[in-house]
Formats: C-alpha cells, structure tokens, sequence
C-alpha cells in the first residue's frame, strides 16, 4: 500500500491527538528540545513520535538541522489541519460545557468593532435559538479569517477586500456578499453644516476631523476622496477607532466631523445627537460578506441560523439612513 493510498480508517488507528500537538509544538517552538520540554517528553520520544507521524501521513514534514526542525510544504499543510482538528476538539469541550450550563448552541462570530447588522442578527438568532450562546471577537479582518480557518471562529462578517479576494485563502473559504459598504460622513446635530444640502468633499476640507489610522480602509477611501477632488486630504485633529470615543467627540465638540463605514454610520445615528451628512461624489467601500471554512462536513444549524439572520439585517440595512 502506498502513502497515498492508505486510507482515512489507516490514520485514525495510526496517529493520537498526541502527534498533532506535536507537529503543532514543533512548528511553534522550532527544535526537537523546545518540543519535548513544552508536552513534558524526552527528546527520543518527541523523534520517535514524529516519525510515526511521518510514517502515517506518508510523507517528510520537518527539514532536520543543527539549526532546529522546519516544517516542509507538506509538513505546514498537516500542522494547518492539525491546529483546525485541536482547535475544534477545544471547542467541542466549550459547546458541551455550555449546553450542560443550560445553552442550546454555541458561535463564536468575528466582526470588526462596529457594525449594526451583527447584533440585529444576534438578536433575531436568539429569538429563533433562545437557548443559543454568542460570543463575538472583534479584530481586523484578514486576523479574524486566519483565526477562522484555524477553527477558533465558526464564520466572520467583514470586508471583502482586494486583498483578500486575490489571495489564496479564499479557496478555503465559502463567501457570501451581503451588503454593499460606503463612506460616510457623521456630524452633531448642532453642526451648522447640516443645514447645507448639497456637500462637496472640497467644501470640508478646512474641517476639523476625526477619522481612523491610515493603514485602515476608511481612512483610505477618505483620503481617496480628497484626492480624487484635486484636493489634500485634510490631517484628522483626532485619530480613533473606538465607536464610543467616536460618539464622545461628535457629541461633546459640536464642530467636528467623523468618516466612518455605513455600517458605524447607521448604529451611531440610531443612538441619537448625530446626523449623516450627504456628501457627493459617493465613494465605495469593499463589499461586507460571512465568511465559513469550506468544508465536506457543512455549517452546523447554529452557523445556518445565523446566516439567515444576517441576510435579513442585510437587507434591513440597505434602506437608507434616517
């Protein structure tokens, strides 16, 4: 029987959770004695064990040196699986200790830090799943879609970026387009400018702002707009990420104008004092979208679930803001 042909049943009599944490120790710590030390065994057995592992999978998975150990193409590809298998055998413990608290389910949802359509569609996932436990995990999208393939998360809503969609994790990843994203400018209902109708980006370049950093795609897509006007982009007199620090400045300094996602845009005016401004020519975000790992096995009913619900405060979210 060769390597490539020994079957599925061959692995699970062949290989212990054991060999995975290994694999996954080695790659971490890079030599056989930071392996041995981290599972608590003796360097023979961490040799022993590896090449039963190699033995099984029918292939080479860590180049050997004086230097350490180096996980080859194939070896990366079992520690990526390995981390997934580990990483749901975690969760698997988590889900069961919460349904023996009392939860029905458990998802663990990664966003980025400001979105309206996400706890609506929490809120309508609880009303079908009552018993359902939620946990969101906010973070940078491409972060939150590695934690995701790794097993750490069961989807993600976030941006379809360019970058994202040209590299090769997407072929690991079901997407799905949910709403379209786009600039948005907020001001406090006192701000004199929201009395003008017709605002062109050249009309608030001497404006005293608060946007996000610049490695952000709302802080690009601000910038863009000046410059797409023949204009510099004006300086933020306030760097922030934070939706409350955000809602805190507009609200205490009537004066100062913010640049925001639609999506920060809608749940900041839901909390009342502040207002969009409508500002031409519009400029586009990355479309918003969930994100699950691809797999043969399927979504569990509480992932479907909260796929429909998030459809529909997608759909919600494409009327416009009051």
């Amino acid at each position: 029987m060769t390597p490539a042909s020994k079957p599925y049943d061959y692995l699970v009599r062949r290989l212990r959770l054991r060999h995975l944490e290994l694999l996954v120790a080695l790659t971490e710590s890079g030599t056989m004695r930071a392996a041995a030390g981290r599972l608590h065994l003796s360097q023979p057995a961490i040799s022993r064990m590896l090449l039963e592992a190699e033995e099984a999978l029918g292939g080479l998975l860590f180049e050997r040196s004086r230097q350490g150990v180096t996980p080859t193409a194939a070896g990366a590809a079992a520690v990526h699986r390995c981390r997934v298998v580990l990483s749901e055998l975690a969760h698997a413990r988590a889900e069961v200790d919460a349904i023996r608290s009392g939860a029905s389910a458990v998802l663990r949802v990664g966003t980025f830090s400001v979105t309206a359509a996400v706890p609506a569609a929490v809120v309508q996932l609880r009303a079908r799943l009552p018993g359902a436990a939620v946990h969101l995990h906010e973070g940078r999208v491409r972060e939150l879609i590695q934690r995701l393939l790794e097993g750490e998360l069961d989807c993600v809503f976030g941006a379809l970026t360019t970058e994202l969609l040209t590299s090769d994790l997407l072929a690991s990843l079901q997407s799905e387009v949910l709403l379209q994203d786009r600039l948005c400018v907020l001001a406090a209902d006192s701000n004199p400018l929201r009395r003008r109708r017709r605002l062109r980006w050249l009309d608030l370049r001497d404006a005293s702002w608060v946007a996000p950093p610049r490695d952000t795609l709302v802080r690009q897509a601000f910038m863009t707009a000046f410059l797409n006007e023949g204009a510099d982009p004006p300086e933020p007199v306030v760097e922030a990420m934070s939706s409350v620090t955000i809602g805190a400045l507009l609200r205490l300094d009537p004066s100062l104008l913010c640049a925001v996602r639609f999506e920060h845009a809608r749940d900041e005016v839901a909390r009342g004092g502040v207002r969009q401004l409508v500002v031409e020519p519009a400029v586009a975000l990355p479309p918003l979208g969930l994100f699950t790992r691809r797999s043969d096995v399927g979504a569990t009913p509480v992932v479907q679930e909260f796929a429909r619900a998030i459809r529909k405060a997608g759909a919600q979210a494409a009327r416009p803001i009051s």
